[in-house]
């Protein structure tokens, strides 16, 4: 293999897969990456078995051929180097890779590319599902947050997916909240189809996809196995996780007896102050809805935290107060998180008991709806 490519777009490429690289496993060649020449151009690869990465820079292919070389090193080196051209030589016998850039030149020892899993392309699948960029990763950020990092539950660390004809809907759960986002896709008719990915992935996708501007291509194999996310130049490939994903449906709240419109951001802000009183005491924040009456008359909501190590904190809010007053305790982390990812001026809370779910909802936006558990308070 000999060829040369731009500093900045090697570099790009392996920020790029790099988060797919294996920290820790019984393989070594997962804390590789895979170099290799396709079509005229360097394809830079990397998998930890959940998920992989591939990944097509601009070269001057003068000899074909593929090599894998640990990824921190050359990543490191890499981005040391000066914003010039460099050039790449590979031994075949040694299975030595010679790097030259300016007046710096090294070699990286690697392992044979046929030791290298294989990863999926877009290829391998049939009847893609075209989803716009900006769409999907509105959607991802609007409920990963939700999914469990305890591996107990392995179904939990997912988000499960639907596609139903026209309608796109993503759900994650945690036991203590759900988060649910549902969208119209215009160019695209398809079955009902279900699939369950790990958020990770779908964390990877939002932040690789940033530059895209044509549709994301979404390829399920047809073993059901796998999904593929196709880009301009980079393709994600994620194991899907098997077994079935509780029926949300059950979770969401049917009605209520209090509704609490606020400002989202004045909302966000106080929760995040009572917050720094919270941390020491289970992160429990605990909100007082108070209709309208003489000295508030459109409502009011008091949030307070006390800590019995810090002290205690209390903010007021104006609210408008549909139905009966109540108390009702919440982690306030949860909140925060939720909050933080609506971009409409007014939030709405959801009651009925001290001891039911609460439900949070931007104000004229039916497309997403956030469950939180509350939280027991010792009178």
């Amino acid at each position: 293999m000999r060829l040369s490519c731009l500093q900045e777009n090697l570099a790009k490429g392996l920020s790029i897969v790099g988060r797919a690289v294996a920290s820790r496993s019984t393989l070594p060649v997962l804390a590789n990456v895979m170099l290799a020449t396709d079509k005229g151009q360097l394809k830079l690869s990397a998998t930890n078995l959940e998920i992989g990465i591939s990944c097509w820079i601009g070269a001057k292919v003068e000899q074909e051929g593929s090599i894998t070389v640990p990824a921190k090193l050359l990543t490191d080196f890499v981005n040391s180097l000066p914003a010039e051209r460099i050039d790449l030589r590979l031994d075949p016998e040694t299975q030595t890779m010679n790097l030259k850039c300016a007046r710096y030149e090294s070699n990286i020892k690697g392992i044979d590319s046929n030791e290298f899993p294989i990863i999926a392309t877009a290829a391998d699948g049939e009847g893609a599902i075209k989803l716009d960029p900006t769409l999907l990763r509105d959607m991802i950020e609007h409920v990963v947050f939700s999914a469990a990092t305890d591996e107990s539950r392995p179904i939990l660390t997912g988000v499960l997916v639907q596609f139903n004809e026209d309608n796109l809907t993503m759900a994650a759960a945690d036991g203590y909240r759900l988060s649910v986002k549902s969208a119209t896709v215009i160019e695209n008719s398809h079955e009902m189809t279900e699939v369950v990915i790990p958020a990770r992935a779908l964390n990877e996708l939002a932040r690789v996809s940033g530059d895209q501007e044509d549709p994301i291509e979404v390829i399920i194999t047809p073993a059901r196995k796998q999904i593929l996310f196709h880009l301009s130049n980079i393709d994600l490939v994620s194991q899907m996780i098997e077994g079935k994903f509780p029926d949300y449906q059950q979770i969401v709240p049917k009605g209520h007896t209090t509704r609490t419109i606020m400002e989202t951001s004045s909302l966000l802000k106080a929760v995040k102050l009572s917050y720094l009183f919270a941390r020491d005491s289970a992160n429990i924040v605990k909100l007082q809805i108070t209709p309208a009456n003489e000295e508030s008359p459109s409502g009011k909501l008091t949030i307070t935290a006390n800590s019995v190590e810090s002290g205690d904190n209390k903010a007021e809010l104006d609210a408008m107060v549909e139905g009966e007053g109540l108390q009702i305790a919440f982690n306030a982390k949860y909140l925060i998180d939720v909050l933080s990812v609506i971009d409409n001026p007014q939030v709405a809370l959801e009651t009925t008991t001290e001891s039911s779910p609460g439900a949070v909802h931007p104000v004229g936006d039916d497309s997403f709806t956030h469950i939180i558990m509350p939280m027991h308070i010792n009178r």
